[in-house]
């Protein structure tokens, strides 16, 4: 008779990638919990990630590489590799497609090591799998399992962990702005790192308009770096509640988690209302659902502009508009938001 494996004992996983790229990889790190619940489980990350995996119990080390800075170049690259090497890992899985994700899993003699065979270091894999398309990145991860006789079909939804503390944050900053109890929120997020991905500021700011009209208040969720844009939308309107900037991702998530739905673009938003399954509306423009990337709950919908042939102008966006029309989201309006949500509002009770 065959003897049968033993399960892994120590398991490292290796996203490197987006904010959203993490919360998406959260699944995958749920289901090896799962499955090998006495198993070591660590994960490497930059450190945007950190804030929504440094409290998350499934994680026994946290590796925080900064590679664009403080760990740029070949010596922090190998001092890592030299402390991944002590922990003598059984098993790799490595989502993220880069080179330096894949040499770093081969250098630290992983005997086992799961990636895709779109990873550009695809020959440092001992099992390749293929990199399926028209999947959302949910399920594309856990396929990294399917090796190990595990499901990648089935629905499992990035679970956050928050602490007391963004607790306290939250609903402290909600009874300033008197938005407990029984008022109605919308949060919007109408940031992104790339122009092409953002629906049109005066878009949002109509939209606001229209639903505070109707008795809605307006979150507006985001990173310092969209305060230029949310204080656009926020102006002459005093039920739209600017929160840019003032609180972590985790909170953010919590925040998002007290409204009735989320409009955003296709950003890390989107993603972290997924975690605390606030039904999202999400606007895509330079971007396709077909890249997996798109909400994944039951009530959630994308909103987007068929029939363009432009689209998509890219992987990840743009600076700007490559033809100059920008007609993916200037021709999505403010009217359309509106039916979209009152749709899904009306599905959801």
């Amino acid at each position: 008779m065959k003897a049968q494996k033993s399960p892994p004992k120590r398991i490292l996983i290796v996203q490197t990638a987006f904010i959203g790229d993490v919360i998406l990889t959260l699944p995958l790190l749920q289901e090896v919990k799962t499955h090998f619940p006495d198993a070591e489980v660590d994960f490497i990350a930059i450190p945007s990630s950190k804030n929504i995996l440094e409290n998350n119990p499934l994680i026994d080390n946290l590796y925080i590489y900064d590679k664009r800075q403080r760990d740029k170049g070949i010596a922090p690259y190998l001092r890592l590799i030299k402390r991944l090497r002590g922990r003598r890992y059984d098993l790799a899985l490595v989502p993220h497609r880069s080179i330096r994700s894949a040499g770093l899993v081969y250098a630290a003699k992983i005997p086992r090591r799961i990636g895709f065979d779109k990873s550009s270091g695809r020959f440092l894999f001992n099992t390749l799998l293929p990199y399926p398309r028209n999947v959302h990145e949910i399920n594309r991860n856990l396929r990294l399992l399917t090796p190990l006789g595990i499901d990648a079909e089935k629905k499992v939804f990035p679970e956050m962990h928050f602490s007391r503390e963004d607790e306290t944050a939250v609903q402290h900053w909600l009874a300033e702005k008197k938005l407990g109890g029984d008022q109605k929120c919308i949060a919007f997020a109408p940031g992104s790192v790339w122009a092409t991905k953002r629906w049109l500021p005066e878009h949002f700011a109509g939209l606001a308009e229209r639903l505070t009209k109707k008795g809605f208040h307006i979150i507006l969720i985001g990173s310092a770096q969209d305060r230029e844009t949310t204080a656009k939308i926020a102006a002459d309107n005093s039920h739209v509640h600017d929160a840019a900037g003032q609180f972590t991702l985790r909170q953010s998530a919590l925040l998002i988690k007290q409204c009735r739905a989320l409009v955003t673009n296709d950003s890390s938003p989107l993603h972290l209302a997924v975690s605390v399954r606030t039904p999202v509306i999400a606007i895509f423009g330079a971007t396709i659902p077909a890249f997996g990337f798109y909400p994944y709950g039951e009530n959630d919908r994308v909103v987007e502009i068929d029939g363009l042939s432009c689209r998509p102008c890219g992987i990840h966006g743009g600076n700007s508009c490559p033809i100059k029309t920008f007609d993916c989201m200037v021709k999505i309006t403010p009217e359309r938001i509106e039916k979209e949500l009152e749709a899904q509002l009306s599905a959801k009770h």
